[in-house]
């Protein structure tokens, strides 16, 4: 059978590929901008038919459009949907339980290196649903905008469902599967989810030029998602020979690519490559992907990895976080007692910059929340720890930053205390002698 003739043999419409899967199937849906529309429809009418019992759906930063589809709250009680990064999605279901006895979206606390190998090894996954894009001369699919955790799920021998979309953008790197391991083909073009840019405050800008003073050029760089990564990158046009090693590509850092302050020369590893794992953003930024030979793709366990990371030198690590601890501890994905994001890839790189030679890791906040009324550094989290005291190495808000590292219980709470807001540091140090670090 010719290539052509074994593609044409696999593909279907989304309800004939919803229906080979069984009962009890543990499946997991691509993420972000990778989420099949038109599959996880039809999947949906299956559920909704009684036709398919006992399903788990494990799903990591759910695309908006699932809570009319796969995730509607009609569907909550047939389908066990499991989150590995809570999004929007699962923050209005767990808002929408808020006084009912109704229990909140199941969690799964994970490093996002780590992923792969549980979906594949603890959870036994035997489905994956992902848009890709159309194959290539070689008989190939590019995962696009989606390696991270897809491609290893792939390549498990898990049942293999794509939606070839055309605006999905053709990858390079290690980013590809092959027709052959693949079960069933739905076409389905339609638009990409994008993600515009949120507006960047005074205090975001101030944050973005106190961190970009502390990159030297020839640095490596991982952003995190949000007007803070945004800024820093608006703060790095005069820097050179930047590279680029990140869990995200995001908009800000195809900016700097575009401007010519990316050419990754000093990147021991990859070099001449922006490498990611996945990649969110506006159209202009599938654009820019699409068949760019200077971007590469590669599985999250690999660019996640700590020690992956800590071979390129210089490493700058920029993430945001929820709370900061008198004694460094930050939790970065919990509020309003519940879940609000997920542990993700914090701190893979806060580890990995931190091992590299000449890293940075940096964790950001601004000093306030809720308008003002809230401080972001307290005595206590709140919450879970996603980025443990003993990891922690730069905070940074917009009243300055501190280096955690070297330093005693003491020592750390004068120096938090000092970047906190002015309104809230005499509370703070009250607290701190309660403690007794003062």
């Amino acid at each position: 059978m010719s290539m052509t003739e074994s593609y044409r043999a696999k593909t279907m419409t989304a309800a004939q590929a919803a229906a080979l899967i069984p009962d009890a199937a543990r499946m997991v849906v691509g993420l972000g901008v990778s989420y099949p529309p038109a599959l996880m429809d039809a999947l949906a009418d299956r559920v909704r038919a009684g036709d398919l019992r006992g399903g788990t759906l494990y799903c990591m930063l759910a695309c908006p459009a699932a809570s009319e589809s796969i995730l509607s709250p009609d569907l909550h009680d047939r389908i066990h949907h499991v989150s590995l990064f809570h999004g929007g999605v699962e923050r209005a279901t767990d808002a929408q339980r808020v006084g009912t006895t109704q229990p909140f979206v199941e969690t799964l606390p994970v490093q996002f290196h780590q992923i792969p190998r549980i979906l594949t090894e603890n959870l036994h996954v035997d489905t994956l649903f992902a848009t890709v894009s159309p194959m290539d001369a070689d008989g190939c699919f590019s995962l696009g905008t989606n390696t991270d955790y897809a491609l290893t799920v792939a390549r498990s021998g898990a049942r293999l469902v794509v939606e070839v979309n055309s605006a999905m953008p053709y990858v390079h790197g290690d980013c590809k599967i092959p027709l052959s391991a693949v079960t069933a083909i739905v076409e389905n073009n339609t638009p990409l989810v994008q993600v515009p840019a949120l507006p960047r405050t005074p205090n975001d800008e101030a944050i973005g030029a106190i961190i970009a003073e502390m990159v030297e050029d020839g640095a490596c760089l991982q952003m995190g998602i949000g007007a803070v990564p945004d800024a820093v990158c608006a703060a790095l046009t005069d820097h050179r020979n930047l590279g680029i090693h990140t869990e995200l590509l995001s908009p800000g850092l195809v900016s700097l690519i575009k401007a010519g302050v990316v050419d990754n020369s000093r990147k021991r590893i990859h070099a001449g490559r922006s490498v990611f794992t996945f990649a969110m953003g506006d159209q202009s930024l599938y654009d820019f992907l699409h068949d760019n030979r200077t971007l590469e793709a590669h599985p999250v366990e690999h660019v996640n990895a700590p020690h992956i990371i800590a071979q390129n030198d210089r490493v700058i690590s920029v993430n945001a976080t929820i709370q900061v601890d008198l004694g460094g501890a930050c939790n970065s994905e919990y509020l309003c007692n519940r879940q609000f994001s997920g542990t993700g890839g914090q701190l893979d790189f806060v580890r990995g910059a931190y091992a590299s030679k000449g890293g940075r890791s940096i964790i950001a906040c601004h000093s306030t929340a809720a308008r003002g009324t809230v401080s972001r550094i307290v005595p206590w989290l709140d919450g879970p720890v996603t980025t443990p005291r003993t990891d922690t190495h730069i905070i940074v808000t917009e009243y300055g930053w501190v280096d955690m590292k070297g330093k005693t219980l003491s020592e750390r709470a004068r120096a938090l205390i000092a970047i906190a807001h002015p309104d809230f540091r005499e509370e703070l140090e009250r607290a701190a002698f309660e403690r007794r670090l003062l």
